[in-house]
């Protein structure tokens, strides 16, 4: 499995459409989950880079993050408001693991604040779950007519496919 910093290292433009969209959407992302039945789940979130983790945190006791500690698969896709996809979008896919480390939490907590003035110092954090990532892939306009996919798996180069 592949850490945030080990994926950016690996699939630069990838993790550069990723990043710049999610900042672009206020860190807006939509989480795909399977539910208890198979079925898929689409739920916001806002995951945070942190010491070279990407972070899927947020609300304790919620049916997404029950659909992860049953199923540890997800795909990440920023949020895209544009049908033209003119900034690019970007899809990571993964497992999480759930880091009961608190000290980590404690950093966590107060870079948070410190950053958005949201104030979780203190509390317990239960999920605390780090992406591991197993793929991505990302889609750009060229010249306002080509279709570039790019496309990364670990252990490989990025590799981009044009679509005309």
């Amino acid at each position: 499995m592949t850490s945030w910093s080990e994926f950016a290292a690996a699939a630069p433009h990838i993790s550069s459409i990723f990043t710049r969209r999610h900042a672009a959407t206020g860190n807006l992302c939509m989480l795909a989950t399977v539910r208890a039945d198979g079925s898929p789940r689409i739920s916001p979130m806002e995951p945070r880079f942190f010491e070279g983790q990407l972070w899927v945190a947020g609300m304790p006791n919620t049916t997404k993050f029950a659909d992860l500690a049953r199923d540890p698969r997800f795909c990440l896709h920023t949020a895209t408001v544009d049908t033209q996809v003119g900034d690019g979008d970007a899809k990571l896919f993964g497992t999480v693991r759930n880091v009961r480390d608190e000290a980590l939490h404690k950093r966590f907590a107060d870079a948070l604040f410190e950053e958005t003035g949201f104030d979780l110092r203190g509390q317990k954090f239960d999920p605390f779950y780090a992406a591991e990532l197993t793929g991505a892939s990302a889609v750009e306009v060229v010249d306002g007519k080509y279709l570039e996919i790019t496309m990364w798996k670990p252990g490989k180069p990025e590799y981009t496919v044009r679509k005309d």
